[in-house]
């Protein structure tokens, strides 16, 4: 294991910077992902990790050594790529033992290493079979066999899983995460997935335009993100923009929402955030029969869409000339109809100051 440091690394293609000033250190035996949208700079910072492209400016360190100018072949790294990038001559056993005969090893040192390693992805009783008779995630699992049996300081996976269908998807990422804590090597994943990245890795940086926009724990990040970009880009959310007057969030119609509790924002111009699946919908004319008036944190809306996956629906709610979001278990809203009158209500602790 190592651990890996980026130090205010920069690389720039042509006129386009890539990574701008970038900062980030991944501890040993962490599982961290990189995520952020096409052009974020994600992909190009793995790249410099792996050492396939040099910054321009800045140094990263593996295991406390400088490898900025090291050459790939000498960092010790396990790489695996989108597309498996298999050998088709070759069969399971002979892929996986691929890395290892390159380093000059041979003999039973190699055949005991390989079948250690394809127990580990549970592939040894396929390996004579060629890539072609084997399913993608049987592939993608080679793939993981051959990084590892190397026996890497640092794991790098560039999109490890965007291949699958979503079912294989899902149980790759259980047996990503079950290998890594068995082998234990420090592992950076790219992904534009952030269901997987929430659901797999122990910490996360966010990147957008060549810069980390945050990085930290999957919940601090989805809980507490610190702007806009991060609120919206990692999961969903609703977002109030207006006037903060001292007191409360006062929307461009007039309407005003209380803050949570604990917030101490400046006067002047603020956005609150709030995931969708923390909005509850009320019928106006449930809370009319009820008795209950509408708070400072609640707002009134009308239900333009619904939309149902099975165990949730979303609701998209218009509310004084926005839309919003509200996703509800199946049930709990009593199948809302598209035009009723509701009041979207939540817990002022639920809002999330940008």
């Amino acid at each position: 294991m190592a651990r890996v440091e980026v130090r205010n690394v920069s690389l720039t293609f042509g006129a386009h910077k890539a990574v701008d000033d970038v900062s980030i250190s991944f501890e040993d035996g962490g599982f961290y992902a990189l995520l952020g949208p096409s052009g974020s700079g994600k992909t190009t910072l793995l790249r410099m990790i792996a050492g396939f492209e040099f910054p321009d400016e800045g140094s990263i360190h593996i295991g406390g050594e400088a490898v900025e100018s090291v050459p790939v072949n000498k960092r010790r790294i396990g790489m695996v790529f989108q597309n498996y990038a298999l050998f088709p001559n070759m069969s399971v056993a002979g892929n996986v033992a691929f890395g290892l005969q390159v380093r000059g090893e041979k003999g039973e040192t190699v055949r005991r290493d390989v079948a250690d390693a394809l127990e580990l992805v549970q592939l040894g009783h396929l390996a004579d079979r060629r890539p072609h008779q084997l399913s993608g995630g049987q592939r993608q699992r080679v793939a993981l066999a051959r990084a590892i049996v190397t026996k890497p300081r640092v794991l790098l996976l560039d999109e490890p899983l965007s291949a699958l269908d979503k079912a294989l998807r899902t149980d790759m990422q259980v047996e990503l995460k079950r290998i890594q804590r068995e082998v234990g090597v420090t592992t950076i994943f790219v992904t534009h997935d952030q269901d997987e990245a929430l659901s797999i890795s122990d910490r996360i940086g966010i990147l957008n335009n060549g810069r980390i926009v945050q990085e930290g724990a999957p919940e601090e990040i989805y809980d507490r993100p610190k702007s806009e970009f991060a609120a919206t880009f990692l999961g969903d959310a609703n977002i109030f923009a207006g006037t903060f007057d001292g007191t409360r969030l006062r929307l461009q119609n007039g309407e005003a929402i209380d803050l949570p509790s604990d917030a101490r924002p400046a006067n002047g111009d603020l956005r609150l955030a709030i995931r969708p699946e923390r909005v509850r919908l009320v019928p106006s004319a449930a809370l009319a029969e009820s008795g209950s008036s509408q708070s400072s944190s609640h707002l009134a809306g009308t239900i333009t869409r619904r939309m149902f996956s099975g165990s949730q629906s979303t609701y998209l709610v218009e509310s004084g000339g926005q839309e919003y979001k509200a996703i509800v278990m199946r049930g709990n809203a009593g199948e809302l109809e598209v035009g009723t009158p509701v009041a979207m209500q939540w817990d002022r602790s639920d809002l999330i100051v940008l």
